[in-house]
């Protein structure tokens, strides 16, 4: 028998006494991965996971020497799961939370929360009951509470699980390094689709632009001033009095015309749904949705009014299929008008308290016995107690379902604010109405690298902060590496000053242009790790200790992160620039390589700018770079350039991927993409760069390609034609 760590038996591997609670039950359900339930009646009682891609039946007992141990406990009306940890261990994900990395110590609560203006372990937009825990030799092991509930997360004494639900699942992966573990974590939460490859350029937003003419000034703010971007954003003042699916006909009097505009100068556009529906006769989405009995009810049973921008408002129950089908085809009409992006807001849900003024003096949530009319395959009807934390979740599953339905050629893209674990597979996230100060600086790199690690890959902040107007330092810094991050979007309130890249004077404009250019001659590499992340799991922006899990050294370091697992990016997050980094050690010799672009200006590198940070390749990878380009496609053939970074080993040798396909549509399902391996390798002082086609039907190009061989503070250049390969001069 396992060791106690609530005063009940832990269960591991067999059936356990347990008084009160009843008898344990522990199950795989894959190599590796084991479920344990307090009871054999809470096993019966389990309900369908939200979390999980779909059902996993047990496949047999737990091993006996299964390392992970797994206790139960009823403690103040809370159902608790706690695993206990091994001195050494460190422990990360909680989705997203505020604060530093390293999760030991903290207590963070689940529970969907409009948090305007958040701060350090505040309640925040989505719920992740997950923590990843790193032993001290660098092997890990993953724990999920698997409740839709209200959850706390409490790691000052190991990882406990406080739930003010039922009794839950607790699922349990355990692997050789975090990377294996998250890569399972992939395997039975599902991963991302493929975006379109716009999306992952830059977007511009703000709270709002309007009416149309100031977003295409804005549109032509950065074509006019050569700054790459890709994506402008519209938020709610487009609509007809904040009505979803309507346009306001003086502000937007031809939306479709807008897109058009857009389109012809390389942007895509992003247009916010929110759920509140203006509780209104004669408003077609009202009017729909009451002849279908679409709105959440109270525990009375009747139609739950609550409040946000339009006034009094209803909200869809998308717990039932009917409704979801229902709204995502509102979406045929609206995607028709050339809308690409869509953007879900609001859906904690929030609802808001105002005053007798109509000031909004706080923003909540629905009453917790509000009801929903749940289908069985979802768990059936319940109380918004149990649904509230998924309520995002579903809004943007039917969504993108729709989008898909209008538009079944293209990638669909929808950004929530709100969701739940296993939420990725439907929309990417940032991390909600940060605030223009240092901490949300700081915060930012860790809050995206601990939503990595909890399965959701496309996440950034909102760069420059939602909330206040900041400093053009503070703005100068952040575009410096937000630009880097997997979503880069730049962001403000209403009523706020402008932020733009160029809002800030010549200065901060240049700095901004460098790191978007930055981002944009990575962008082969970016597309290379969200085909990865597509088919495992894995994160884009990665915490430094994934160089090396079993150096402590790096456990805490958040002022640094990996892109993929060939680049390092050291950021100094504070005014005075006092971060002092922990690089990984150099592998048998051999340090990380520091690499910088040619400046934009043809003035000098971009190290030279300060607001940059530093970029490190690490030893024995090839990276593809592209040229500067101003947005997804605006090169006749992006194909023609590729610069390859190169850092050997201490064997002389290097190696890296690139991934194309036609960045939309669905044709790389079906094979049509190309997966390309470029090799190095030194003999004596010569060393030659080659490729190696992996897979794909898109034929090898016989294109141009530079190479940059980075060494000790120098580095040697080539260009020659990829099928014949490339030879340079490199002395030792």
């Amino acid at each position: 028998m396992f060791r106690s760590l609530l005063g009940v038996p832990a269960v591991s591997g067999s059936l356990v006494s347990l008084a009160a609670a009843g008898q344990p039950v522990g199950e795989l359900i894959a190599e590796d991965i084991a479920r344990f339930h307090a009871s054999q009646a809470a096993r019966d009682a389990m309900v369908p996971s939200f979390s999980l891609e779909s059902p996993m039946p047990a496949i047999g007992d737990v091993p006996a020497a299964f390392p992970v141990e797994v206790s139960f406990a009823t403690e103040d009306g809370r159902f608790v799961s706690q695993v206990g940890i091994e001195p050494g261990t460190s422990l990360y994900g909680t989705g997203q939370a505020a604060g530093d990395l390293l999760r030991n110590g903290r207590r963070t609560e689940h529970w969907n929360t409009d948090a305007y203006g958040y701060q350090d372990d505040s309640p925040l937009y989505t719920s992740h009951p997950w923590v990843l825990a790193v032993r001290e030799d660098g092997s890990a092991f993953g724990v999920l509470a698997d409740s839709t509930h209200r959850v706390f997360i409490d790691l000052t004494d190991g990882i406990r699980f406080e739930s003010e639900g039922p009794a839950h699942p607790v699922i349990v992966i355990d692997g050789d390094s975090p990377q294996e573990v998250v890569t399972q974590l992939g395997a039975i939460t599902g991963t991302i689709t493929m975006p379109p490859k716009w999306a992952i350029g830059y977007h511009q937003c703000r709270y709002s632009y309007y009416p149309d003419t100031r977003v295409k000034e804005i549109a032509q703010g950065f074509r006019d001033r050569d700054i790459p971007c890709d994506v402008i954003w519209m938020d709610i003042d487009y609509m007809d009095g904040f009505r979803s699916f309507t346009f306001d006909p003086e502000k937007f009097p031809d939306p479709a015309g807008l897109n058009a505009w857009l389109d012809e100068r390389g942007f895509a556009n992003a247009w916010m749904i929110n759920p509140g529906i203006k509780n209104e006769s004669g408003y077609f989405v009202y009017d729909q949705g009451t002849e279908i009995d679409a709105w959440v009810k109270t525990a009375d049973g009747e139609t739950y009014i609550g409040n946000v921008w339009p006034g009094d408002v209803v909200f869809p129950d998308y717990t039932i299929a009917e409704v979801r089908e229902w709204w995502g085809g509102l979406y045929e009409d609206y995607m028709a008008m050339g809308i690409d992006g869509v953007w879900n807001d609001m859906n904690e849900p929030t609802t808001f308290i105002r005053d007798e003024n109509n000031e909004i003096v706080e923003a909540t949530t629905f009453p917790e016995s509000n009801l929903y009319r749940a289908d069985t395959d979802l768990g059936g009807p319940g109380t918004h107690a149990k649904y509230h934390n998924v309520y995002g979740m579903l809004m943007i599953k039917s969504t993108r379902e729709g989008v898909m339905a209008a538009n079944p050629n293209k990638r669909p893209f929808v950004l929530s604010r709100a969701n739940f674990m296993g939420g990725h597979r439907y929309g990417a996230t940032w991390t909600g109405d940060n605030t223009s100060n240092w901490f949300h600086v700081d915060t930012s790199i860790p809050m995206t690298l601990n939503l990595g690690l909890s399965g959701q890959p496309f996440a950034g902040p909102d760069i420059g902060g939602f909330i206040d107007a900041g400093t053009p330092e503070m703005f100068s810094r952040w575009m410096g590496f937000g630009a880097l991050l997997p979503f880069a979007r730049g962001h403000t309130q209403t009523g706020n000053i402008d932020k733009e890249p160029w809002s800030f004077g010549p200065e901060v404009e240049a700095t901004s242009r460098r790191a978007l250019e930055r981002r944009y001659r990575l962008l082969p590499y970016f597309y290379t790790l969200f085909e990865e992340s597509s088919r495992t799991g894995m994160p884009i922006a990665r915490p430094t200790f994934f160089a090396d899990p079993a150096d402590q050294r790096l456990r805490d370091e958040d002022d640094s992160f990996l892109i993929g697992s060939d680049i390092l990016v050291a950021v100094q997050t504070d005014l005075e620039r006092t971060s002092v980094h922990e690089l990984p050690t150099n592998t048998n010799g051999v340090p990380w390589r520091a690499f910088d672009f040619p400046d934009f200006d043809g003035a000098g590198r971009d190290s030279d700018d300060p607001d940059q940070p530093e970029l490190y390749l690490r030893p024995g990878a090839i990276v593809p770079t592209g040229p500067v380009i101003q947005f997804v496609g605006d090169t006749p053939n992006q194909t023609d350039e590729l610069t390859l970074l190169v850092a050997l080993d201490h064997e002389g040798r290097a190696e890296g991927v690139l991934y194309e396909d036609a960045g939309e549509g669905w044709g790389y399902t079906q094979g049509e993409y190309r997966r390309t391996r470029f090799l190095a390798q030194r003999q004596g002082d010569t060393v030659r760069v080659w490729r190696d086609p992996m897979g794909g039907s898109m034929p090898a190009i016989d294109r141009s390609v530079v190479v940059r061989v980075l060494g000790a503070g120098t580095e040697f250049v080539a260009r020659g034609s990829a099928g014949e390969g490339i030879t340079l001069i490199v002395p030792r």
